[in-house]
């Protein structure tokens, strides 16, 4: 008779080996940066410096006779070529019930900037070098146009506003609960704490900065994008459905070690589309790298609201309800991501706790910043917040112990 097999029992609490330590720890990882193909050149993104104005003209000639420079595209061509803009969110509402504008966003602004970083103009070059030094040489006739940068400000009678087509800077309003149910309750209660508060706007800050190589077949029609991200088949079905439109298996994304995300590196960012549209032109490889300057500017920033909790009690301290109304700064556009922090967690705001009727608004509001999206957390710290802040301010109110 053989030897009984031997079977590895693998269950929940049981330690998984890593596999991936030796070769990061030794400094074999292969980061988006890592990625070098033959023929490749190199992209540099020359970006608005103000937060708000016209494009009046972008003069590219001085650029495009600089050593080594293969091209200087501006919004213009990649209209021409017909390019799609990048997604924008659908699905949201306006105070009134109307669809919410569903804010055009080129990959070269055309036209108007609308945050400090916004791209206006693309320089391709042999090297890195050269097309810095170009990038430097392009003549952007800009018209400054008033600005505002925080929610609160955004939303007062006669501020700037950021869209045309959203005067008021109310991009969409969200509201879980029940709002009357709430309101009754309030009315009736022996005692109201109310708090206004402020979570301020955070980079992400990887320590591997934002990078991404483009490559297109002309034989095959497939485009390949190398670059770190969190998802990569949500980036490649977005990419080839709305900006490329083109089959989904006529697109591949591929990403090595990320050097670090914490949500930032989920999104569809202009660079992404502007090295694959680059190299189909050019017909070599495009890289680009985001410097730490450009990161902080143009990388998708985290939380950013203003916000009021309001706590119900009645004789004895108990929670009779509580209302949330939240300002959520999305900067100058109305992604597919800018909505998630402020409506798909906020069901952090009940707690551990018994309240028997919660509402919660949240507002969407325009800025001239630059886009937010789910941060580490992606809105449960900031529900979180809210609810610990004002039970802790309602107990030194009533001389309760919080705890």
């Amino acid at each position: 008779m053989s030897d009984p097999m031997t079977t590895e029992k693998f269950a929940v609490g049981q330690s998984v080996r890593r596999r991936e330590d030796p070769r990061l720890i030794q400094g074999d990882g292969r980061y988006s940066d890592d990625v070098n193909l033959p023929r490749q050149v190199y992209a540099v993104i020359v970006r608005s410096p103000h937060a708000h104005a016209l494009i009046r003209a972008i003069d590219g000639s001085a650029a495009l006779k600089a050593d080594g420079v293969l091209a200087v595209l501006t919004g213009n061509e990649l209209a021409a070529d017909g390019v799609g803009n990048l997604p924008t969110d659908t699905t949201r509402k306006r105070r009134d019930g109307s669809a919410a504008f569903a804010t055009p966003r080129p990959a070269l602004a055309r036209g108007r900037a609308r945050h400090v970083g916004d791209p206006v103009a693309l320089v391709v070059a042999d090297t890195a070098v050269q097309a810095a030094d170009a990038a430097e040489q392009v003549i952007v006739d800009y018209e400054p146009l008033p600005v505002v940068t925080g929610a609160r400000e955004a939303l007062r009678a006669g501020a700037p506003a950021v869209w045309d087509e959203a005067p008021d800077n109310v991009a969409f309003v969200w509201e879980a609960g029940n709002r009357d149910a709430v309101a009754r309750a309030f009315e009736g209660a022996a005692h109201v704490t109310k708090l206004d508060f402020v979570v301020t706007r955070v980079a992400a800050a990887p320590l591997e900065p934002r990078a991404a190589v483009g490559e297109y077949d002309r034989r095959t029609g497939r485009y390949t994008l190398h670059t770190g991200t969190q998802h990569p088949h949500g980036t490649r079905t977005l990419l080839a459905d709305q900006v490329f439109r083109v089959p989904q298996s006529h697109l591949r994304v591929v990403t090595g070690e990320v050097g670090g995300s914490f949500g930032m590196r989920s999104g569809i960012y202009p660079e992404l589309v502007l090295v694959l549209w680059a190299a189909k032109r050019l017909g070599r490889p495009v890289k680009w790298t985001s410097s730490r300057r450009e990161g902080l500017v143009t990388d998708e920033a985290g939380r950013d609201n203003v916000s009021t909790a309001e706590l119900a009690l009645d004789t004895d301290g108990k929670f009779l309800a509580l209302r949330v109304a939240i300002g959520l700064n999305i900067g100058a556009y109305l992604t597919p991501r800018s909505a998630g922090p402020g409506t798909n967690n906020v069901g952090g705001v009940a707690g551990m706790y018994t309240t028997p009727a919660i509402h919660v608004q949240t507002t969407g509001i325009f800025t001239n910043t630059t886009v937010t999206g789910p941060y580490r957390g992606a809105g449960r710290p900031e529900a979180t917040y809210a609810i610990e802040r004002v039970i802790d301010l309602a107990a030194r109110e009533l001389s309760i112990d919080p705890v």
